[in-house]
């Protein structure tokens, strides 16, 4: 085990713009601890950012002429730095190889920030530790390799809710067609009906649309073409005979698969497609050499229903003396501790939602109105 000591140097990179060597000395650093095996934390998704944003750097730390850390983020013309993606990344961490230690101020200055932001920072990052306002959990699935059937795996691993998923599957299969599934479906078609269903269901839900944001539209495109050992896009799909019935992708390391972007066809609602989709995806996973299926934070049924344990991530924001800092936060945790305690309380959370719905409602039905067609996703 090394000693806990300080780096000797910081150097500020474009990610997209790495060379091998220092991208193998990060996947590096990602295999020498569990808390690092994330995609999200992989350079591949860092430079999958920086292509298609445009603001993303990484920070690498040295020792000596080694380097042994990369705290990728996002920095606009005033200091504000973010984690990488936020808002889509899943996890968040300065990633180093073991016993490595740093200053938070020097760090956030030789990065030119006067704050940074995070929501899914891994629980490890000690010297994050009390810029850390809440801790949340992020459910997570621990899969077991096995060589069974698709429905005694579900047996055994799920019984009480095999008997009802198996039965509506049978339904499904007599009402549209056979159920097939496919782990790794390379039709980049099927991707964009994913982003379709999925842009329907944000303004529905009267959720932000991310995908009527093209960036993000080529960012998936991108990531779906990506097919590395620390980071390969998944897409799955469950189809009935020929129908696709929901789908699924995210990115996927050696050993954890992200749950990301799911979603199905709402014709087919009331055959619970969507959790489904997530069974299925969980025993391919399994069997494909995936040990988490990392779910991501925020409370969602049926992450309680398939869940085996719950890491912890933190929110935040690291700080140094700076005006700008202090303006930011004043204009930023209010808005998410807001946002926080409606997540927190069930009686505040349903009325949001209905909130929500309601008013994502009126939207299509004023572009309706309007003879205005619901905007596409390319």
């Amino acid at each position: 085990m090394r000693s806990t000591k300080k780096h000797q140097g910081i150097t500020i990179h474009r990610p997209e713009e790495l060379s091998t060597s220092l991208r193998r000395a990060w996947h590096e650093a990602m295999d020498e601890s569990p808390d690092y095996a994330n995609p999200f934390l992989a350079p591949e998704f860092a430079a999958g950012i920086g292509t298609h944003r445009g603001r993303a750097q990484v920070a690498i730390l040295h020792e000596g002429r080694a380097p042994v850390g990369f705290f990728p983020y996002e920095r606009n013309a005033f200091g504000v730095g973010r984690a990488i993606g936020l808002g889509l990344s899943d996890c968040q961490a300065l990633v180093h190889r073991p016993g490595v230690g740093w200053d938070m101020q020097e760090l956030l200055r030789a990065c030119g920030l006067s704050v940074f932001e995070f929501d899914h920072l891994v629980d490890e990052q000690k010297p994050f530790g009390r810029f850390v306002t809440g801790t949340f959990a992020s459910p997570v699935v621990d899969l077991k390799p096995g060589d069974g059937t698709y429905a005694e795996w579900l047996r055994a691993t799920y019984p009480g809710m095999a008997k009802t998923t198996l039965k509506k599957e049978r339904r499904l299969g007599r009402d549209v067609g056979e159920v097939r599934f496919v782990f790794d479906e390379r039709d980049p078609r099927m991707l964009h009906r994913l982003m379709e269903w999925k842009s329907a269901q944000y303004r529905r839900t009267g959720r932000m649309d991310r995908f009527a944001r093209p960036w993000i539209v080529d960012l998936v495109d991108h990531f779906f073409e990506v097919r590395e050992e620390h980071f390969t896009g998944v897409l799955s799909v469950l189809y009935a005979g020929d129908r696709p019935v929901a789908a699924h992708f995210g990115p996927r390391s050696r050993t954890v698969f992200a749950a990301w972007f799911t979603t199905y066809d709402p014709e087919l609602r009331y055959y619970s497609p969507g959790l489904m989709m997530h069974l299925r995806m969980a025993h391919a996973a399994g069997r494909n050499g995936v040990r988490v299926m990392d779910f991501g934070r925020g409370d969602k049924e049926y992450k309680d229903w398939l869940k085996t344990r719950e890491l912890r991530v933190g929110e935040g924001f690291a700080t140094r003396p700076h005006p700008v800092a202090a303006a930011h936060r004043l204009w930023r945790r209010p808005v998410r501790g807001l946002r926080n305690t409606v997540l927190a309380h069930p009686g505040l959370r349903e009325p949001a939602d209905r909130l929500l719905k309601s008013v994502g409602t009126l939207r299509t039905s004023g572009r309706a109105g309007l003879g205005k067609p619901a905007p596409r996703t390319r």
